[in-house]
């Protein structure tokens, strides 16, 4: 029991001493100072090999890549992993939601801490077919998040496969193996395509994929165990959530990349703690699956039918409940807060540019080492709580639901 508690103080604490030392040792800056300038070059350099790529552009291409992005990207993971929990496949949904926090984070950590620009367009065509699509290209560059998404997602999922099988078919694996590679081939291929990134960002994003992989596959067991039967889970991911939104990077210029980490924090924190308090109920390997007489067509359209409503509802609920109690909750401990999004009329600070940096610099930073400051944002913190909200919903409220209505 000591050694449990010990080891998960040791962890936060050597997070919450790396939030209070780092900002003295400029440690983001220097970091930057060391590899933008040798990643933009690679970038600029690699223009030319963009525009002749493109120089084979039609409709059908911009329409299959454009499709294969949205495929990859993190909404439709998003959508994507509540069916996996509701057909019956729950370790597989759950380590590849916390692959995806994690993956998200450390790209998105990368990104912003380097801040290399994109191929700058004109001259590159830059397609942005998708409003998502829009977003990610106001992101930085390197390295590429659908590239390394790809390749830990598709990994693992092959890895799973192969597992559950027990297959030792050496062809089973090559074709595996090679659609995995096509998919993640296909990935970057496009990336740069649509102009979105250059070829240093897609190498990047392999090369950081391939070793987040490899430590996942490591560790994921172990996560798993800790998940479902550890102790002082709730309260120990709730404080790693916590100390995650601050320990996050500041970019040279805001980016909606720590918004995007913000919605998957609160994700993994919410499959963390409803996996933890319903997994002898609703996840434990014995579960119904889908195509087998315990789970038919029928009463998986059924589940459909109410848990994505019922998500949506209390993502709603989740979203107007922290509006609400964060900026009492502010007040109350004497913190002046402000919202750039979701609460207007707790504005104080007039300038965009400043309200946007403010936002994406971690509240004890903020607090500890800037008196210049005089609000803080709260729109971080609601961002957290109705994405912890929707997926806590996703593996415990709603599959209550589905017992309690027989299906």
């Amino acid at each position: 029991m000591e050694s449990i508690i010990g080891w998960q103080v040791i962890f936060l604490c050597g997070i919450g001493l790396w939030i209070l030392i780092s900002p003295f040792f400029n440690v983001t800056r220097k970091l930057r100072s060391l590899t933008q300038p040798w990643v933009s070059r690679r970038v600029i350099s690699g223009i030319p090999i963009i525009l002749k790529i493109q120089k084979y552009q039609h409709r059908y291409l911009d329409a299959l890549f454009s499709g294969l992005s949205c495929i990859v990207s993190v909404p439709f993971y998003t959508a994507f992993l509540p069916l996996l929990f509701w057909t019956g496949h729950c370790k597989l949904a759950r380590q590849m939601t916390l692959l995806m926090a994690f993956c998200d984070y450390i790209g998105n950590c990368i990104k912003d801490v380097v801040s290399a620009p994109r191929p700058s367009s004109p001259p590159v065509r830059r397609v942005t077919a998708t409003k998502d699509e829009e977003e990610n290209a106001m992101e930085y560059g390197l390295p590429s998040s659908h590239t390394l998404n790809t390749v830990c997602l598709s990994g693992y999922l092959l890895h799973y496969i192969l597992a559950y099988n027990g297959s030792n078919d050496a062809f089973t694996q090559i074709f595996g193996f090679t659609m995995v590679c096509l998919v993640v081939g296909l990935t970057g291929f496009g990336r740069i395509y649509l102009g979105m990134h250059s070829l240093i960002d897609i190498i990047a994003g392999l090369t950081f994929g391939l070793g987040i992989l490899a430590i996942w596959l490591c560790v994921s067991e172990d996560i798993d165990n800790f998940i479902v039967s550890g102790q002082n889970v709730v309260s120990f991911w709730s404080a790693l959530s916590f100390l995650l939104l601050f320990a996050y990077p500041t970019p040279e210029f805001p980016t909606p990349s720590f918004e995007f980490h913000t919605a998957f924090d609160g994700v993994a924190l919410g499959i963390v703690i409803g996996v933890h308090q319903t997994y002898h109920q609703f996840h434990h390997e014995n579960v119904a699956r889908v195509f087998t007489p315990q789970l038919t067509i029928s009463a998986l359209a059924g589940r459909l039918l109410l848990g994505i409503p019922t998500i949506l509802i209390v993502k709603f609920c989740s979203k107007a409940l922290a509006k609400w109690i964060l900026p009492i909750l502010a007040n109350a401990l004497g913190i002046p807060v402000r919202s750039t999004t979701y609460v207007p009329a707790l504005n104080s600070i007039s300038s965009d540019k400043k309200s946007d940096e403010i936002k994406q610099s971690g509240y004890i930073q903020r607090l500890l080492f800037s008196s210049k400051q005089t609000s803080f944002d709260v729109d971080s913190g609601i961002r957290l709580i109705q994405y912890a909200g929707l997926a806590w919903s996703v593996v415990d409220l709603v599959p209550s639901m589905f017992s309690h209505l027989g299906l």
